[in-house]
């Protein structure tokens, strides 16, 4: 069988991420060989797989032939270690617990070459916990993307304190050639770069309406109609830099006594997420969306972001 004269990749797990990662590294070419111990959990990515291309060429993101390639490129494994062999790097993406963890990536240090990149779609735990005891822990990476990881392309890279720093190059580069935003990490912290961030506004956003200061409504407009599409441009820090003609010096500066009061006054207690605070939240949510369907508006979701990110590499940050 004939290798691309790219990347190999192999996807072991092909849930809600694996079957995102499927897009990312066809997309970009890769040969894509996939496992997943649960059949049925193929079938159901190469369902999603076949409805995901179609609409996206219903929305223009992409031609019949590029959707066709895509396939081609696709090859499904009911042996594990068939499904990595010749890979350049596997992407596990499998449950999030780590006993389940541990013993996938010993499998895959024992069923794969030794050169071959081992990373790990984990959402919150440790790669160093991950790879203990693992010989070959200097080619292991934490390479955690949003969801979904074909639509929102930033990838939070973190490598073990075995891992090779050619391994990590490697990664980066790999990643940014599959049209992906590699960042890097220094260390381990709970919850990574995103989810942490996440966490703090969505503390707040809970906060306000739990308080009874503004409704669900409210406060989705001004992050969907304000905050949101600044930071969809510019990241926090980028957005403060323009909050002033002098840059972020002159803002911090000037507005440095205002901050310090504002975030004296965020709740110092986290959000019980009580029952009663969900259903609240819940019934918010449902007036807010209607009719829509959570699938009607992932959907819309991503052709909106994928605009967005089309937008923004046809028009750089200058």
């Amino acid at each position: 069988m004939k290798r691309s004269e790219k990347n190999t990749v192999s996807l072991v797990g092909v849930g809600v991420i694996g079957r995102g990662w499927m897009r990312v590294f066809s997309s970009a070419g890769y040969r894509t060989q996939i496992y997943d111990e649960n059949r049925l959990q193929v079938q159901g990515a190469m369902a999603w797989l076949e409805e995901s291309l179609l609409q996206d060429i219903r929305d223009g993101l992409i031609s019949p032939k590029e959707a066709e390639k895509c396939r081609k490129l696709i090859y499904v494994y009911d042996d594990f270690h068939q499904a990595l062999a010749g890979a350049d790097y596997v992407q596990e993406s499998g449950p999030e617990r780590l006993d389940l963890k541990q013993a996938i990536f010993a499998e895959m240090d024992r069923g794969s070459d030794s050169r071959t990149i081992l990373a790990s779609s984990t959402s919150g735990l440790d790669i160093n916990a991950i790879t203990k005891g693992i010989k070959g822990a200097n080619r292991c990476i934490m390479a955690h993307p949003f969801n979904p990881p074909h639509v929102a392309p930033v990838v939070e890279i973190l490598p073990t304190a075995k891992t090779a720093h050619s391994v990590t190059e490697r990664t980066m580069n790999l990643l940014a050639e599959a049209g992906q935003k590699p960042v890097l990490l220094n260390c381990f912290i709970p919850g990574f770069l995103g989810n942490r961030i996440q966490a703090a506004v969505m503390r707040e956003a809970i906060h306000l309406v739990e308080k009874g200061v503004a409704g669900v409504e409210a406060v989705d407009a001004v992050m969907s109609h304000g905050l949101g599409l600044r930071w969809a441009l510019l990241g926090a820090f980028g957005v403060n830099n323009t909050n002033a003609d002098g840059g972020v010096r002159e803002y911090y500066h000037r507005y440095g006594e205002a901050y310090i009061g504002w975030l004296n006054d965020l709740d110092p207690n986290p959000p019980s997420f009580s029952p009663e605070m969900i259903e609240m939240i819940g019934r918010g949510v449902e007036h807010m969306e209607g009719e829509a369907t959570v699938q009607e508006i992932c959907t819309w979701r991503d052709r909106l972001v994928r605009k967005i990110v089309h937008l923004k590499e046809k028009d750089p940050h200058p």
